[in-house]
Order: C-alpha cells, then structure tokens, then sequence
C-alpha cells in the first residue's frame, strides 16, 4: 500500500575488496592497514540479503551511527573501506537486512592493525581499478540507504517492508541536528514525505527506530526544485 503524508509542523565509501582472512557473516573482520580501516566479511546468506549498513562508535554498546553502505550486498565476498576513522577507540559493527525485513547487527569489533602485505596490495589494487572506471574514486560518492531515500520527483520515500509487525518510527533533523519532525508510529510498508515539509533543498539527517532501537542514523538528499540527482547521490 502506498501513501503520502503531509506533515505539518513549527519550527561514505565503500567498495568491495578482498582481504585475506575475511569471516563469514555474521562474523566480520575489522583491520586497521596504513590509516584506514577495512570492515570484511563473506556472504554466507546468498540472495536472502537485501541491503548491508557499516556503523561506527566510540564505544562496543551504544551510539552507532551509520557511515555507509555497500553498493552491491550481495558479493560473495564484500567489504568496506573507512578512510578516515576518528582519533581515539573506534568500534565497528554491520547491519544486515534481509527480504522480508528481518536484520541481524553483528558483533561489534576494534580494528586490528593488519600490516601484511597482502592486506596492502588488496587496497591498491582496489583504488587503481576504481580510478580506470570512472576517473575518480568512489571516496566521493554518497551511497544512500534502502530504507530512507529521495524519489524520482524528490519527495523522500521510507521503505520498511515488515512495517505492520514492527514498531518503527524515525525523527528528522537538518543538516546542524536540529529536530524538524518525529513520525513515531510507521504501520504502512511504503510511505511517500512530500518534500515541502523539509522547507528547503539540501542534506537532512534521521533516526530510525524499530520499538525505540536506533536500526539507522544516517542522511539523505533533496535536489532543488528541476534537478534530480539519480538513486538519491549526491555529492558533499
């Protein structure tokens, strides 16, 4: 069932590589080679697999956030690259979504510091083979989620597919985590936002919750008023 809703109210970087040594999901592997971080994993669930998230933290519990996706979850053998992970103790974790809309987090990890030569030898193979194809790497491109995206008209579409068994909810914010509105019960599989009730074009952030457990935090993009931006990319 599609709906629109009108609310009124006052107010990266991923791509595919092969590490040796990668553990099949729900395990995953979580390396530390020359100032990056290398989440890895194989995909021991075949085609069951619908969308994969990378969540960071400073802590091994709580206050994950998402920092991006894989382009294709369904490789046999995935990963994704973290260039620029924060000072200090990190924690990585993966959220994987299934069709049907059942999901499982992963154990959350502290990088490893992998110093092998074939660790090494696998990044810059990837980052050669990204630059043939498309001249620049894909360290510039935003991969939005499955869950929470701009349409073809650019109004924002929420796709929860086991919505009516679930509680889910989600808040907005603007681009500086100010509160623009909370939609606390999401019963509908397939929802439409307009997007007059973000008030401007640009980057908005959100949290989505399934019976008040952070399943998301992550952004999406809204073009200007005659511009689209194809599955919801955009650059910062």
């Amino acid at each position: 069932m599609m709906r629109f809703i009108f609310v009124l109210f006052i107010c990266c970087v991923s791509f595919s590589v092969n590490i040796f040594g990668q553990d099949t999901l729900p395990s995953i592997s979580v390396k530390s080679v020359g100032g990056k971080v290398i989440i890895s994993w194989k995909n021991g669930y075949g085609a069951l697999i619908n969308n994969i998230n990378i969540q960071r933290s400073s802590d091994s519990i709580k206050r994950f956030s998402t920092i991006g996706s894989v382009l294709n979850p369904l490789n046999k053998e995935n990963g994704y690259v973290d260039n620029k992970p924060p000072a200090g103790t990190a924690f990585y974790r993966v959220f994987v979504a299934f069709e049907g809309g059942s999901y499982i987090f992963t154990r959350s990890h502290r990088p490893v510091l992998d110093t092998t030569k074939e660790a090494i030898i696998a990044i810059i193979e990837e980052q050669k083979e990204r630059e043939k194809e498309g001249g620049k790497t894909l360290a510039n491109a935003f991969v939005p989620s499955k869950f929470v995206f701009t349409g073809k008209d650019n109004n924002v579409i929420i796709n929860l597919p086991n919505a009516n068994t679930q509680k889910f909810s989600i808040k907005f914010f603007n681009e500086n985590d100010v509160l623009l509105f909370e939609i606390r019960s999401i019963k509908d599989p397939y929802l439409i936002l307009e997007k007059v009730n973000f008030l401007h074009a640009g980057w908005f952030k959100y949290h989505l919750y399934d019976n008040e457990i952070l399943l998301e935090k992550y952004k999406f993009y809204i073009p200007k008023d005659g511009k689209h931006v194809a599955n919801g990319r955009a650059q910062n």
